[in-house]
């Protein structure tokens, strides 16, 4: 029987990125689904976030990923543009973000085609790639959403007829999110249970197996 897992997932996050070829890896060998439920990092959701976090948590943050990519050998730079418009100085971040809603839109209408953790790992390999200066141009995510599996004019033509619904399914994922009892991304939740961050996937295994994940055959 194959274990479905909601996963939590913001296109921001390097957190994200840095867990998609290990939930990739698991279920290519267990009988295992991510359900994705993207939702907006906390600059948009909680805009107040970096008016009242500790300075320290930048630099913390950007060490830290980039250790932790190098430990697990994945290609890894802060996106360029970033998907958030934030000025790093002030921290304020812009009433307009067009790069993260429509990321986020994207990603709404890949879960709807059964093919979300497939968009996250092409896409947000892209975003972090350390070779693309603008993965906003050229053919750069026309490529990962191919990739991914998916039509991309058709993914694409989705996001622009039915933005609304798609901004209305993102805001329910927050919703679902939150109470389930967590705030932050990656967050997996199975059956009420929580774990938060790509540090406690292992921790999601061994609770998935007390309840009766197996690997897959052949």
């Amino acid at each position: 029987m194959t274990l479905h897992v909601d996963l939590f997932y913001t296109m921001r996050s390097p957190y994200c990125y840095l867990s998609t070829p290990r939930l990739a890896e698991l279920c290519g060998g267990y009988d295992l689904h991510f359900a994705l439920r993207p939702v907006y990092p906390l600059a948009v959701s909680d805009p107040s976030f970096f008016e009242t976090v500790n300075p320290l948590f930048p630099p913390y943050l950007m060490k830290d990923t980039r250790r932790v990519a190098e430990r697990l050998g994945i290609p890894y730079r802060w996106p360029r543009p970033d998907p958030i418009v934030q000025d790093m100085a002030t921290r304020k971040v812009a009433a307009e973000q067009p790069y993260i809603r429509h990321l986020t839109h994207l990603a709404q209408a890949a879960a709807e085609r059964n093919r979300g953790l497939e968009f996250v790992v092409a896409v947000s390999a892209t975003l972090f790639n350390p070779e693309i200066e603008g993965w906003d141009e050229g053919d750069h995510l026309a490529t990962a959403i191919a990739r991914a599996g998916l039509d991309v004019d058709e993914l694409e033509s989705a996001c622009r007829s039915e933005g609304e619904r798609l901004e209305a399914a993102v805001r329910a994922n927050r919703e679902a999110q939150l109470a389930a009892g967590h705030w932050g991304a990656p967050l997996f939740v199975f059956e009420g249970e929580v774990f938060f961050g790509q540090d406690r996937i292992e921790d999601l295994v061994w609770y998935l197996e007390r309840h009766g994940l197996r690997r897959r055959s052949g």
